[in-house]
């Protein structure tokens, strides 16, 4: 006797058949409950696996740890689907009626999921391409930047430097403009802008821009890898220069703080050497005469003579 003979008849009485499989709520619990027993399996699979690999992977290789990750869940949703089908199939359900059942209900599914199958391929389309993985550090065309923590089915986890975690769907990671500033070589070139006032010393620009480098610890300081400083224009109110260098890992994961740290250590030493920092000047001329300020409180007419 089955489970589910002592409850009400419309409950264990069939209410549709497909093909040669008669359809029941009772049926559906139990489709329901394994499917959940399938997912719960699948996802102890997966930590144990992910468990296996923080054993064996090198830890000083990002590369290896995400390539775990990448096998271990997909190996969940492998777990998933085979467990679901064999469920399905120990229950009576003909898997060949699965077509008469996606062909009814497809066109619903093609129009209401499509952004749901979209971002299911895509994360699964990341996880084997390994252009983006987990532990990266990457800036999306959305503005969204931050570490990436999470590869999901529908979508990426990415942790701001403050903290906040941000859900982004995965087909913006295939389908938009991406700059993943961990990929390959963990060593980068940034430009940190700056300006002096006109009639400033070249050279001690330089010469304070360089001891600015060497003050913030993670500048490279390799053979062609040093920093420099460009004159980048010629502003309004200054002379326009940047400081490019490279830097560490450390000051790559960080790019504001990093911005902040060398502005910083420009200003000081800047001030050290007597440079001058600019602000907006106006030359304002004028010819002798009346001036008459008009509205509400205005002194009347002030008398401006040369001199």
């Amino acid at each position: 006797m089955q489970w589910y003979e002592s409850l009400p008849d419309w409950f264990t009485q069939p209410f549709i058949t497909i093909g040669h499989t008669p359809i029941s709520f009772a049926w559906l619990v139990q489709i329901a409950g394994i499917i959940v027993l399938a997912w719960w399996v699948a996802k102890k699979v997966e930590h144990g696996l992910q468990h296996v690999a923080d054993r064996m992977v090198d830890k000083n290789d990002p590369g290896s740890s995400a390539g775990a990750y990448a096998f271990s869940r997909v190996a969940r949703y492998f777990v998933w689907v085979f467990a679901t089908i064999i469920g399905l199939s120990w229950l009576g359900f003909d898997l060949t009626n699965l077509a008469i059942l996606g062909g009814a209900i497809g066109v619903g599914l093609g129009i209401g999921l499509q952004g749901f199958f979209g971002n299911l391929f895509a994360g699964v389309v990341i996880l084997f391409e390994r252009s983006v993985k987990v532990g990266d550090f990457v800036d999306l065309q959305s503005g969204v930047m931050g570490r990436v923590s999470e590869i999901s089915m529908r979508y990426t986890r990415i942790t701001t430097n403050d903290s906040v975690d941000m859900f982004v769907p995965n087909s913006e990671l295939t389908g938009g403009r991406v700059i993943n500033w961990s990929y390959g070589n963990h060593i980068r070139r940034i430009h940190v802008p700056f300006g002096v006032a006109y009639g400033s010393d070249k050279e001690l620009v330089r010469e304070a821009g360089i001891a600015a480098a060497r003050s913030v610890d993670g500048t490279i300081f390799d053979a062609g890898r040093i920093p420099e400083v460009w004159l980048a224009g010629f502003g309004d109110s200054s002379l326009d220069f940047e400081l490019v260098v490279w830097v560490s890992r450390e000051l790559l994961l960080s790019p504001s703080r990093t911005q902040a740290k060398y502005l910083w250590a420009l200003e000081t030493e800047l001030a050290e050497r007597g440079l001058q920092i600019p602000f907006p000047q106006r030359d304002i001329h004028l010819k002798t005469g009346a001036l008459r300020i008009d509205g509400p409180g205005a002194p009347g007419s002030i008398r401006v003579q040369e001199d």
